[in-house]
């Protein structure tokens, strides 16, 4: 007799384990070679790629924390690749996007929390207990410390660190390192970037964005015209002009 429950609408790729006590409702696609643990409930919308570990007490694609859900139809994504750990919980969408995503080779774990309509790009940590509101959105190489929150709605740029305990409630630019209470920037992401293999070059020309950006007394309309006049237009400094161009709730400061 199983000691699961797996719907049979269920559709179930090839290699894949479920271990006991876990729920797999009727709405629910899950890739080849998944590995799930025991105690996880997989609720309705659930789309879980390839090569995805989901580890004991994890909670996947439940209704959102969200006074505005109305039971509409929305999903959850993981992508390739990706790790969730113990007691981790993901919440599909509202109809504001239909969809909360997670790419692919990202690390989630133990009691992380990502709240409703959020976008995960690839290569994302999240530390333990780390916690998401709605609607936030993280850039490829995020990483979000240990017991961070971050306020719905903000946008985490490329290769940017959060260091633990935080609580960021402006965006996070790409490449940097934010910390301490309140957030402020603390400079670049130095040790991301060189495991990264960024060249000596490449983070020069970063490090020269945010010096204009955040030491030249500038506001960040006046600093971002600097930038444009003065600076050449690299891959990184486009990112970073790219990144403040879509911020909506304005970017980190280096005041606190």
């Amino acid at each position: 007799m199983p000691l699961n429950s797996v719907s049979n609408k269920a559709k179930i790729g090839t290699n894949v384990t479920i271990a006991d006590f876990t729920v797999v409702k009727d709405d629910v696609e899950i890739g080849n070679n998944v590995e799930i643990g025991s105690n996880v409930i997989i609720d309705n919308g659930a789309r879980i790629s390839d090569n995805v570990k989901i580890h004991h007490g994890a909670v996947i694609s439940t209704i959102p924390q969200d006074l505005k859900f109305a039971g509409e139809y929305s999903t959850l994504e993981i992508g390739k690749n990706t790790v969730i750990r113990e007691y981790a919980t993901l919440n599909r969408g509202t109809k504001a996007s239909g969809k909360t995503v997670v790419g692919d080779n990202c690390l989630l774990m133990a009691y992380v929390h990502i709240a409703h309509d959020c976008i995960l790009k690839n290569n994302i940590i999240m530390a333990n207990c780390a916690t998401l509101g709605g609607h936030v959105e993280i850039d490829d190489f995020g990483f979000v410390g240990g017991l961070v929150a971050v306020h719905q709605f903000i946008k985490i740029g490329a290769h940017s660190i959060i260091a633990a305990f935080g609580k960021a409630v402006k965006d996070i630019p790409p490449y940097v390192t934010a910390g301490g209470n309140p957030m402020k920037y603390e400079g670049l992401n130095v040790l991301g970037l060189k495991r990264k293999n960024f060249t000596p070059k490449q983070m020069e020309s970063i490090k020269e964005a945010y010096r204009i950006l955040y030491k030249s007394g500038l506001n960040i309309s006046d600093a971002v015209k600097k930038i444009n006049a003065e600076m050449e237009k690299t891959a990184e400094v486009n990112t970073i002009l790219d990144f403040i161009s879509r911020s909506t709730r304005g970017i980190l400061t280096d005041k606190g």
